[in-house]
């Protein structure tokens, strides 16, 4: 990728709506926004002529042919996300004009953007540092206001604040190391080493409180996957109906009538949980319904949370016993449906010491009680404690741990090294591992392939 050219791409989905928007970037966004935009109106002036924030009425013309009437944006670098010339077009929502209006830009001299590279070029350009860049995907694909509110606080540089400081601070013990190194004939004083080994193991303490972080971002990001399981008939669509606040699941008293898992997500206390309506767990002659209960058993085997639905106005059945044997290991909760008929369940208890721990809830898919209970309870299976709004600050993803991780290993073996006098050449490297990892975090030390693998990730156009 070079900054040298001029990009474009469009910015907002592909289909039929109100209003879709083109965005245009780079140091020839005028000059190429020029040959296609014909200003209409006293007031309206060409984009190379214009001041910068402003709103430009007029059209768009390809091939002497007009393809939309528009309003463009002029934003003049370095004040825009890009800190680049950037041109913005909004024309008519629908499958051709931005698709027209994209084509003109192109051949006007501009190039497709790849995916995520406005945020890139925002990103090499100084305006935002990585761990931002990454904030601007989370707010796109947040499917909760919780994940909207951690996602807006890293994009605000939250986040980088802190891990900036943790840099800063393993910077300055590395240069007190490395002024050591360079006059050999003074030792550390007792009390400086003191400090420098105090600002290390501070750095670790940091580090350890960013890692427990870790599952809190990630769910927030991802979502828990939560597999609906059970006998025939024990009300699991109804269930997943009642969970998502509409009908999507077909329900008969018919048995065996979902035959293939399907996949939605709800917002369970400002989490995301993505629920999967398995088929009915049973022996069965029907090739279909056996696939269906093969691909149950793959949504098992990748599920973090079981909900284990059983019809409460029946026996426990011989199949229900195996299930719960088979799915001790399991993070659960044993759902009792239909208690608004005469109980005939009764549960065995725990015996099972290496099962994992599981909340019971009676409820009524036909009265709705316990529907609020068991959203609790999902909320409280998948995430200890409350929801702190300085939690959301902090909340990093699996890149992040990862750096984490290593520039945790690399300091603590360092502090261990400067306590046991090894030579200072030894801590020095070790340190240098540290703070290198740490400024992946923010995009202080990065390589093309990891730039590529974090932007690829995002839609063109952003």
């Amino acid at each position: 990728m070079t900054l040298d050219d001029t990009i474009a791409a469009i910015a907002t989905p592909l289909g039929e709506g109100g209003l879709a928007v083109v965005r245009l970037s780079g140091s020839h966004a005028f000059s190429i926004a020029d040959k296609c935009f014909e200003p209409v109106g006293k007031t309206s002036l060409k984009p190379s002529s214009a001041p910068t924030h402003t709103i430009q009425f007029g059209k768009i013309v390809h091939h002497a042919r007009v393809i939309d009437e528009v309003l463009l944006a002029v934003l003049r670098g370095p004040r825009t996300f890009t800190r680049e010339d950037t041109v913005e077009i909004s024309c008519h929502g629908g499958l051709l004009p931005a698709k027209l209006i994209l084509d003109a830009l192109l051949a006007g001299g501009a190039r497709l953007a790849e995916p995520g590279e406005f945020t890139k070029r925002a990103f090499l350009n100084g305006r935002i540092d990585l761990a931002q860049a990454e904030a601007v995907a989370d707010v796109i694909h947040s499917r909760t206001e919780l994940a909207l509110a951690a996602a807006n606080e890293q994009l605000a540089g939250k986040l980088s604040q802190r891990i900036n400081q943790l840099r800063d601070d393993f910077m300055l013990t590395l240069a007190h190391l490395e002024a050591h190194i360079d006059f050999p004939d003074e030792d550390i004083a007792p009390d400086t080493k003191s400090q420098l080994l105090t600002r290390l193991e501070n750095g670790v303490a940091f580090m350890d409180e960013l890692l427990q972080t870790a599952d809190e971002g990630q769910l927030l990001r991802r979502g828990i996957r939560a597999a609906i399981i059970g006998r025939p008939n024990a009300g699991k669509s109804s269930l997943l109906n009642q969970l998502l606040g509409h009908d999507r699941a077909i329900v008969s008293h018919i048995p065996g009538t979902t035959r293939d898992t399907i996949e939605e997500t709800a917002n369970i206390r400002g989490l995301p949980v993505i629920f999967i309506d398995t088929a009915g767990l049973r022996e069965s002659h029907d090739e279909i319904e056996r696939e269906g209960i093969r691909r149950s058993r793959r949504s098992l085997e990748q599920a973090e949370l079981i909900l284990h639905v059983f019809d409460a106005s029946e026996p426990l059945a011989e199949s229900d016993e195996m299930y719960l044997a088979e799915l001790a290991g399991k993070k659960r909760i044993l759902v009792l449906n239909k208690t608004d008929l005469p109980l005939k369940l009764e549960l065995p208890s725990r015996s099972n010491t290496g099962a994992q721990p599981f909340e019971k809830i009676h409820i009524s898919c036909v009265s709705r009680q316990g529907i609020e209970a068991l959203k609790e309870a999902i909320k409280s299976m998948v995430w200890a404690g409350e929801i702190k709004a300085e939690m959301l600050q902090i909340a990093i993803n699996s890149r992040h741990q990862d750096a984490l991780n290593r520039a945790r290993a690399s300091a603590r073996q360092a502090a261990d090294a400067l306590r046991n006098d090894v030579t200072l050449e030894l801590v020095a490297m070790d340190l240098r591992i540290a703070a290198n990892a740490i400024g992946e975090i923010v995009g202080k030390t990065t390589t093309e392939d990891l730039l590529d693998s974090i932007f690829s990730a995002f839609c063109i156009g952003k």
